[in-house]
């Protein structure tokens, strides 16, 4: 018995191109009104998933619901109430900024004023009133970015679906862009967003992990962290480099992950005096070696090591 209290529900939804199985009997829940972080490496699912829940792409096996419709018996009704987002933007760069948003709203069949209403609403949120008239492929990545996402809600859907949106876009456009999608799952929009930025995927209500195809780990990134297996140790070193090169040859089976200047490690067996032996048979100098709480990032390089090995 499905529970239509989610947005998205999935039970071993697969899609096979081939012998390469893209998604491997994915079981995928979604809230309504949270934003939920679909994370994983290039290659693991994560666009194919997206693109069968939008009624683009039919599953091989398995089934799904989105906004309590079939994605494959109702992928209509599924694509009226719903914004997709990809990491191109979606924009037809010889438009203007105003055209761009007539076109989609003409898509999703707005008219009238209700077209012209919606259009000024979405040039005052993307702080793009005064560019109405000048062509999408002259705005900067940030705006671009912003006039995506507003042809992307122009009929003002219940779910909205994101592909990488900040990728390659400025750590300032990228904050603003989180603090509009705030504004939508605060006034009950339902977002899933894929993303390779941690920092962002902290501010999600719940992540999961993808890998191979599979969902190998989910949660709220509070709960992730603080469930995750065997201690992290955080080393700063005089070179990164050497050290990361010393840590792989001499603990292959640990995790190992650069973040800044420092270098963290976790893994079955791993401790300081391990590390402290390893390091210096190296010769590799360090200003410090001690315990760490786990990053999401750590837990991303932790997941995806497991799986691999596995």
């Amino acid at each position: 018995m499905i529970n239509m209290t989610y947005a998205v529900y999935t039970e071993s939804l697969t899609r096979t191109f081939g012998d390469i199985v893209a998604v491997d009997r994915l079981n995928l829940r979604v809230n309504r009104g949270e934003i939920y972080g679909f994370l994983g490496p290039n290659g693991a699912g994560k666009t194919t998933t997206i693109r069968m829940l939008c009624g683009i792409l039919a599953p091989t096996a398995g089934r799904g619901r989105v906004l309590d419709y079939d994605v494959v018996a109702e992928a209509e009704q599924i694509k009226k109430r719903i914004g997709y987002m990809s990491q191109k933007f979606s924009l037809y760069e010889d438009l203007t900024v105003a055209e761009n948003v007539d076109f989609y709203a003409s898509i999703y069949g707005l008219t009238g004023s209700v077209k012209r209403e919606r259009g000024e609403d979405i040039f005052r949120t993307a702080g793009l009133a005064g560019r109405t008239g000048q062509l999408a492929g002259t705005l900067s990545g940030g705006q671009k970015q912003r006039l995506a996402l507003g042809c992307a809600l122009v009929h003002r859907p219940e779910l909205l679906f994101l592909d990488e949106p900040t990728a390659g876009v400025d750590p300032l456009s990228r904050r603003d862009f989180w603090g509009l999608l705030y504004e939508l799952a605060a006034a009950g929009t339902t977002i899933l967003v894929t993303t390779h930025y941690m920092d962002e995927a902290e501010h999600c209500n719940r992540l999961g992990f993808i890998y191979g195809g599979k969902l190998i780990a989910e949660g709220k990134p509070d709960a992730l962290k603080a469930s995750s297996a065997g201690a992290v140790y955080k080393i700063t070193p005089a070179s990164v480099g050497a050290a990361y090169a010393a840590l792989l040859q001499g603990l292959p089976g640990a995790t190992i992950s650069i973040l800044g200047n420092n270098v963290h490690v976790s893994g079955v067996g791993v401790d300081e005096v391990t590390l402290a032996r390893v390091l210096s048979n190296a010769g590799v100098a360090y200003a410090a070696l001690e315990p760490a709480k786990p990053s999401l990032e750590d837990l991303f390089v932790m997941f995806i090591g497991q799986e691999g090995r596995a």
